[in-house]
């Protein structure tokens, strides 16, 4: 019954002639509010969209904001005042359209709100770092097919921090997502992804923090966690492998920045 009256609605919106109404372009926050806050990570570190249309960021560092906006590892950037890692921020904002925005679509208006309200320029350059590559293991990879639709978004995290453990659920995420997390936020260095592996997998993995990841502010298990550390982990759990090397990555030099003006 259910599937004949979707059948229905879509012929009877095409006899019409009613079309969906265009996707927003997403360009910008409609209006943002940024303010100053102390660091607590009892408070938590995060950026997630609450509802269709509030965008919350809590406790970053505008280092840390460049990063998630560049999707770059927060050591491949430099320059910049010393309060770029030092002050903390908060931002609230409204994005416009009917719908959610995707990630990409989020990053795109924060992107926006760097430039200005912190007035952030930068030049790129190349330079060589210490960085992981993501590769399959010997074993094979143990990844399943997403069984999402093609147009339903990519879910990676925010995952669930237990005592000795964390807990990261994927859906209908690529390689490509999974290496922009790792770099992003738990690991200390550049992720480039050698896998080949070009399609969207529904995953989860566990394993026990070190003090190397999240930048220190989660506690690292004892030696007696019940979790797999976190490379063996992914090659148990994903049968995939981090393999430290080094790669010329497209660094992000800061010209300038301003603090911005609360409101």
């Amino acid at each position: 019954m259910v599937g004949l009256l979707a059948v229905a609605v879509v012929s009877a919106s095409g006899f019409f002639g009613q079309a969906q109404a265009p996707r927003p372009k997403f360009e910008a926050f409609e209006v943002a509010t940024i303010k100053l806050a102390p660091s607590d990570p009892k408070r938590g570190r995060y950026i997630k969209m609450q509802g269709t249309h509030r965008f919350v960021e809590n406790d970053y560092t505008l280092k840390l904001l460049i990063a998630a906006a560049y999707n770059l590892n927060p050591q491949t950037i430099s320059g910049g005042p010393a309060w770029l890692s030092s002050d903390h921020y908060d931002i609230l904002a409204v994005t416009p359209g009917e719908v959610q925005p995707t990630r990409e679509e989020q990053m795109a208006m924060l992107r926006s709100l760097l430039s200005d309200r912190f007035k952030l320029t930068f030049h790129r350059q190349p330079k060589e770092f210490s960085v992981y590559a993501l590769d399959v293991a010997k074993s094979g990879p143990k990844l399943k097919p997403s069984t999402a639709g093609p147009d339903d978004p990519v879910v990676m995290g925010p995952g669930q921090v237990f005592p000795q453990r964390i807990l990261l659920p994927a859906r209908n995420a690529s390689m490509k997502d999974f290496t922009s997390l790792l770099q992003r936020a738990i690991l200390d260095r550049p992720v480039v992804d050698r896998t080949g592996l070009s399609g969207r997998y529904d995953f989860e993995l566990e394993w026990a923090p070190d003090e190397s990841q999240f930048g220190g502010d989660i506690p690292a298990a004892s030696a007696t966690a019940p979790s797999l550390p976190l490379f063996s982990a992914m090659q148990q759990e994903l049968g995939l492998k981090l393999e430290p090397t080094k790669a010329s990555i497209d660094a992000l030099v800061v010209d300038a920045v301003e603090r911005p003006s609360e409101n």
